[in-house]
């Protein structure tokens, strides 16, 4: 894409992520997402009842009267999205794909974390990791997530979630949110699976994991359309298959819902939420869902 292609691109990104924020976050994100700890914010008058534990005796000796400290919540978060931009990822049957999809609810929410000063970074990995961008703040340093989310076509064709999610564990300092956003398609592959459910755990163990899955409604059913030739897009394999077989498309369909339950049970025995999107789905409103369960579970 031409530089100048893209930046439109990244103006009209902002222009609709802005509008999402604006219209339907509100305090959602602030409310689901707390800082960790607590920090000073004052000094004031010991009043009947305040816990002697919070008197400033340096404060209290100076003047001669009673003085207490006052704490707030802190509330800054480092929030980093983890998306995933392998080859799977360029499919979409119902007009964007779901690459697509997950860049615009990675625009959100990084755009809710900036409304709210949070310190935003974004990973992006295929068979490698792509791209990073360490967690920071301002306009400029949005611009470039921005940019990076809708950039150029990956230079790698697999899936590299394990190893990408064991970097950020050895790069991350502070605690922090970690959404990896992916299609979830994980390779029929035991050992890719443990390398992956492995590498979450130990990110879990400082920081708090949520997993975003896009899905294609096509993945889901396969349609009645005659012969046809699949092409899977990591590996290159091709297959001939014939979709007016009932026995073929229930094989199909009977695969992917088990891959999505496997992908399910190995989250939750991670202690990681997942948040179900779609291309044919306002994704605005999965999010918000999300947001409130958060809420109501604190």
């Amino acid at each position: 894409m031409l530089t100048e292609e893209l930046m439109r691109e990244v103006r009209r990104l902002r222009v609709g992520t802005r509008r999402r924020v604006d219209d339907l976050f509100a305090g959602e994100y602030q409310s689901a997402f707390k800082g960790q700890g607590i920090e000073f914010a004052e000094v004031r008058e010991y009043e009947p009842g305040d816990d002697v534990r919070s008197i400033d005796w340096n404060v209290t000796a100076r003047t001669g009267k009673t003085f207490v400290k006052r704490f707030v919540e802190e509330r800054q978060l480092t929030v980093v999205y983890t998306m995933d931009v392998s080859a799977s990822t360029a499919f979409g049957s119902v007009g964007q794909t779901t690459g697509r999809l997950l860049a615009e609810v990675g625009a959100t929410l990084c755009l809710a974390a900036q409304n709210r000063r949070d310190r935003v970074g974004l990973a992006r990995f295929s068979d490698s990791v792509e791209s990073f961008v360490p967690p920071g703040r301002g306009p400029r340093h949005l611009m470039r997530i921005m940019r990076d989310l809708i950039s150029s076509e990956p230079a790698g064709q697999g899936l590299a979630m394990g190893e990408t999610l064991e970097r950020l564990r050895r790069v991350l300092r502070r605690h922090a949110v970690v959404f990896v956003a992916s299609d979830w398609l994980l390779p029929d592959d035991a050992a890719h699976a443990e390398r992956v459910e492995s590498a979450i755990k130990l990110l879990r163990r400082r920081h708090e994991v949520v997993a975003i899955r896009a899905t294609d409604p096509r993945t889901l059913r396969m349609p009645n359309v005659g012969l046809i030739e699949l092409r899977d897009a990591e590996t290159g394999a091709r297959r001939l298959i014939d979709t007016a077989s009932r026995d073929v498309r229930e094989r199909h369909d009977r695969r992917a819902a088990e891959q999505r339950a496997s992908v399910e049970t190995m989250l939750r025995r991670s202690g990681v939420d997942l948040v179900d999107v779609r291309p044919d789905q306002p994704f605005i409103n999965d999010l918000l869902r999300y947001f409130r369960l958060r809420e109501r579970r604190r």
